[in-house]
C-alpha cells in the first residue's frame, strides 16, 4: 500500500501533461501510485499516460470510453486508489519540487490528520511565480507570534474557508474520504460541493505553510475563464452544498458562512467581464435572486460580514443586472479618476523636488556632511555601513545620514539619520553633501558639483562579468545604457578596490579617471575583530544549537532565469546530514517578494534549516557558520578571511557562465574547496568528510593569498583618513596570512568527524 495516491485527470492537456506527471515521478518522496485518467481526451494524453506507465511501474494508466468532465474522471481514479492518503493534481498543473516529501514529514508530525492544506502558487506563461495572496492563512503562528493548534477542526480556525476552494491544495486520508462517502459531482465547479463538506466534516484538519503546487495561469483554454453557460453550472454546485448541510443537522451553524460565500462566488461569477456569454446576465441574475430567497439565512456572523451580505441583498432585491451595472460602471469611474489623480500628483511632485534640487545647487557645499547609501537603499550594510561607522569614530565632526526608505529603518544603529528616497531631504543632501559614498549608483539625475567627492566602495570581487564586458552578454545586461553607464563612473572620484584582479577588473570595464584605493574592504574588517564572544552571541541569537555545524547556504543571482527558484532542496539536504548540521539559507538581495533560495513554503520550517533571508547583516551571518556553500557569488572572497571550509554548488556553470560571462573558473583550478555538480555529490561532500580535507584546506590558502591580501582588519580606517581626512600613505601594507588573526572558529572545538555513509535521492 503505497503512502500517496496521486490522481491526475487529462483532457486537451497534452502539451503540459509530461510536465505534469514527471512533476509527480520525480519527487524525491517515492513511496506513490500515479493514477492518471485520460478521459476520452481527442489529444495525445493517452499516449503520454501510456508511455510513462510502461517506464514507471507507479504509474497506473485509467482510459475512459466516453468524456465524463473532471468530476467523473477523478471519481474514476478514486476508485482505483489504495493509498493512505489521496492527493488531486489537474492535468495542466505540477507539484513543486519536494512537496511530496515535505507533506508527509508533516503529516508524520502531527499523527496523520484527515485533511492537510498546502499551498500554492500562480504560474504565469510569462514565467512570474506569484504566491498565494492568502498564504498567511496556513501559517501556524497566530497574531504577535501566540500558537495556533496544530490539529483542529474548522470551527477552530474558519477563515480558512477564504482560501481557494479546490480540491487540489489538500490531502486527504483515503479511510476518512471511503467513511463519508465523498465523490465529485459532474459540472464545472465540481471543487464546490467537495471541498465544503470535506472540511466541514473532517475531525483533524492541519496547514502546511508550503507551496506544493505550481498552478498554471494558461493564456486561454482555462474553462473557469471562457465565455460559456456552463457557469450557470455553479447553481447546482450550491444546492448540492447546502442539500449536504441540510442532511447533517450538526452543521446547520454554518449555513451563515456558506451563505456569504455563496453571494460572493456568485458575485464574482457575474462580475467578471467575459465570463457570462451575450444576453445571458439576466437570466444569471434571476437564478442569483432565487437561490438568495432560497437558501438565505440568519447567523452569528461578524459585523462587516452582515454589512457585506446586506449589500448584495439589496442589489439582488433591486435587480442585479441594473444595481450590478452601476456598481461596476462607477468603481472603474473611480478607480480611472483615482489613476488620473494619482499621475497628475506625481508629475506635480517630480516638477515641484526637481526645481528643488535646482534650487539647493545653488547653495553652498555643506563640507561637514556625508551621505551614505548601499543596494539600492536596502538599508545599512556593506562597504559603506563600515566606512560610516569608522566616520563617526574617527571624524566625529562630520554628520552622517543614511538613504533606504522606511521598511530598513531599524537596520540603521542609533544616531544615524535617516533620509527617505527620492524625498525633499533627499535632494537636498544630493546637492549639498559634501561625501557621497554608496556600492551602487546613485541616481542618474544627480549632477556632481565641484568639491563633491564620489566614493564608489562596490559590493564584492568581480568573479562575474561586469560593466562594458557585459556588451557581449545581452541576456545578462538586460538592454544596458552603457553610455549612462559611464556617465556614472564619471563621477566617481574613489574606486575601492578589495584585491588586485579587483583593481584591474573595475579599471578596464568601468574606465574614467577616478582614483583606486587598493585597500581591501572595509566590511572585512569584522572578521579580523571578532571575539569567541561575539560569534556565541550571534550564533545563539540565530538559534545555533552550541554544538551544531553551522552550514551557510549563500546562493547568486541567475541573469538567464526568470524568478528565484530554489536551485538547492535544502530540506532534503538537512535531512540527509542529520540533526548535528544546521543550514542557515541567505537568499540574494534581488529575492526580496520571494521565500529564499531553497527556501520555498514549510522548507524553511524542516527540521535544521533556518532561513535568514531576513537578517540584516551578512557579515554576522559568516561569522556564525563553520562552512560555506555557495555557486558563484562573491561572497566565498569575503568568507575566505575566516579560513573556514567553502563548498562550490555549481549545478548550473555551463549555463551560467554561457550567459553572464566569468573572469574565473570556479570549478576548476580558482576554486576554493570542493565542487559538487548534484545535490548527491554535496551531500556526500559533508557526510564523508571532504569539506575539511587538507586538500581543501590548501586550496583556501591559496584563494585567501590571492584575493585577500589587504583584508587585515582596518579598511575602513584607511578609506576615513585618506578620503574624509585628506590624510596619504602608500597603501595598507600587505600582512601575511600567518600574521593575521582571523575571528575563531564558529564552534569552540571546530566541525565534528562525519563519517556516514551517502544518501542518496530515492
Amino acid at each position: 500500500m503505497p503512502r500517496f495516491s496521486v490522481i491526475v485527470p487529462a483532457y486537451k492537456v497534452q502539451a503540459y501533461l509530461h510536465d505534469c506527471l514527471r512533476s509527480v515521478l520525480t519527487q524525491d518522496h517515492t513511496d506513490l501510485e500515479l493514477i492518471a485518467v485520460d478521459d476520452a481526451s481527442p489529444d495525445a494524453c493517452g499516449a503520454i499516460i501510456d508511455e510513462l506507465a510502461a517506464q514507471d511501474p507507479r504509474v497506473r494508466p485509467v482510459h475512459l470510453p466516453e468524456n465524463t468532465g473532471l468530476g467523473p474522471a477523478r471519481n474514476a481514479g478514486l476508485r482505483q486508489a489504495t493509498g493512505d492518503y489521496l492527493l488531486f493534481l489537474d492535468g495542466d498543473d505540477t507539484l513543486a519540487p519536494g512537496a511530496l516529501r515535505a507533506i508527509d514529514e508533516r503529516l508524520r508530525a502531527i499523527a496523520d490528520p484527515e485533511v492537510l492544506l498546502f499551498d500554492y502558487a500562480r504560474v504565469y506563461w510569462t514565467g512570474v511565480t506569484v504566491r498565494n495572496v492568502r498564504a498567511g492563512l496556513l501559517a501556524q503562528r497566530g497574531p504577535a507570534g501566540t500558537d495556533v493548534p496544530e490539529v483542529f477542526r474548522l470551527a477552530d480556525r474558519p477563515e480558512l474557508l477564504r482560501l481557494l476552494m479546490v480540491a487540489w491544495n489538500k490531502a486527504y486520508r483515503r479511510d476518512f474520504i471511503q467513511r463519508e462517502g465523498f465523490a465529485f459531482p459532474p459540472g464545472i465547479y465540481e471543487d464546490t460541493p467537495w471541498t465544503y463538506p470535506v472540511l466541514l466534516c473532517a475531525r483533524s484538519v492541519a496547514t502546511l505553510d508550503r507551496v506544493c503546487v505550481h498552478y498554471r495561469q494558461r493564456r486561454r483554454g482555462s474553462i473557469l475563464r471562457t465565455t460559456s453557460h456552463a457557469h450557470f453550472d455553479v447553481f447546482d454546485q450550491y444546492d448540492r452544498v447546502f442539500a449536504f448541510v441540510d442532511s447533517r443537522p450538526e452543521l446547520a451553524h454554518w449555513r451563515p458562512v456558506l451563505f456569504q460565500r455563496m453571494l460572493e462566488h456568485l458575485s464574482a461569477i457575474y462580475a467578471a467581464p467575459g465570463r457570462l456569454p451575450p444576453g445571458t446576465r439576466a437570466d444569471f441574475a434571476r437564478r442569483t435572486r432565487a437561490h438568495h430567497r432560497r437558501h438565505h439565512t440568519h447567523g452569528a456572523l461578524g459585523r462587516a460580514a452582515r454589512r457585506r451580505i446586506r449589500l448584495r441583498s439589496t442589489l439582488l432585491r433591486l435587480g442585479a443586472c441594473r444595481a450590478y451595472g452601476f456598481l461596476s460602471a462607477a468603481r472603474r469611474l473611480w478607480r480611472g479618476g483615482r489613476r488620473l489623480a494619482g499621475g497628475c500628483y506625481r508629475a506635480l511632485r517630480t516638477g515641484v523636488l526637481r526645481a528643488h534640487y535646482l534650487l539647493q545647487r545653488h547653495r553652498r557645499l555643506d563640507p561637514r556632511l556625508a551621505v551614505f547609501a548601499a543596494y539600492w537603499h536596502r538599508g545599512y550594510a556593506c562597504n559603506p555601513a563600515a566606512i560610516e561607522a569608522e566616520v563617526r569614530r574617527l571624524a566625529p565632526h562630520l554628520r552622517t545620514a543614511w538613504i533606504t526608505g522606511e521598511a530598513y529603518a531599524h537596520t540603521l544603529p542609533p544616531g544615524v539619520r535617516r533620509i527617505q528616497p527620492g524625498s525633499a531631504a533627499y535632494w537636498t543632501a544630493l546637492a549639498r553633501a559634501r561625501f557621497l559614498v554608496n556600492n551602487v549608483n546613485f541616481t542618474d539625475r544627480l549632477r556632481k558639483r565641484p568639491g563633491q567627492i564620489h566614493l564608489q566602495t562596490h559590493h564584492g570581487t568581480p568573479l562575474k562579468h561586469m560593466g562594458l564586458d557585459l556588451q557581449d552578454h545581452p541576456a545578462a545586461a538586460h538592454a544596458m545604457d552603457f553610455e549612462r553607464l559611464l556617465k556614472r563612473v564619471d563621477r566617481w572620484d574613489y574606486s575601492l578596490s578589495a584585491n588586485r584582479h579587483s583593481t584591474l577588473t573595475w579599471e578596464r570595464v568601468y574606465p574614467s579617471g577616478y582614483t583606486t584605493l587598493g585597500y581591501g574592504y572595509p566590511r572585512n574588517d569584522v572578521y579580523q575583530r571578532a571575539t569567541a564572544e561575539d560569534v556565541r552571541r550571534i550564533r545563539a541569537a540565530l538559534g545555533i544549537a552550541p554544538h551544531a555545524t553551522a552550514v551557510l547556504y549563500a546562493p547568486t543571482h541567475r541573469d538567464y532565469a526568470r524568478d528565484h527558484a530554489p536551485r538547492l532542496d535544502v530540506g532534503r539536504v538537512a535531512h540527509a546530514l542529520g540533526p548535528q548540521f544546521t543550514l542557515l539559507v541567505r537568499a540574494h538581495y534581488f529575492a526580496d517578494g520571494g521565500q529564499g533560495p531553497g527556501v520555498e513554503g514549510g522548507a524553511a520550517g524542516a527540521a535544521g534549516v533556518i532561513d535568514v533571508s531576513a537578517h540584516g547583516s551578512v557579515e554576522e551571518l559568516c561569522l556564525a557558520a563553520d562552512a560555506l556553500i555557495t555557486d558563484y557569488s562573491s561572497l566565498m572572497v569575503d568568507y575566505a578571511n575566516l579560513d573556514r571550509p567553502i563548498v562550490v554548488y555549481a549545478d548550473d556553470w555551463d549555463a551560467y557562465r554561457a550567459t553572464r560571462g566569468v573572469y574565473l573558473d570556479l570549478t576548476g583550478e580558482d576554486a576554493p574547496g570542493p565542487v559538487c555538480r548534484t545535490e548527491d555529490e554535496l551531500i556526500a561532500v559533508f557526510r564523508e568528510g571532504g569539506w575539511r580535507e587538507s586538500t581543501a584546506a590548501g586550496r583556501r590558502t591559496a584563494f585567501r593569498e590571492r584575493f585577500c591580501p589587504w583584508d587585515d582588519g582596518r579598511a575602513a580606517e584607511r578609506v576615513v583618513r585618506r578620503v574624509f581626512l585628506g590624510e596619504t600613505d602608500d597603501g595598507p601594507p600587505v600582512v601575511p596570512l600567518a600574521d593575521r588573526t582571523p575571528a575563531p572558529a564558529a564552534r569552540p572545538h571546530g566541525p565534528p568527524a562525519v563519517t556516514l555513509d551517502v544518501v542518496s535521492r530515492r
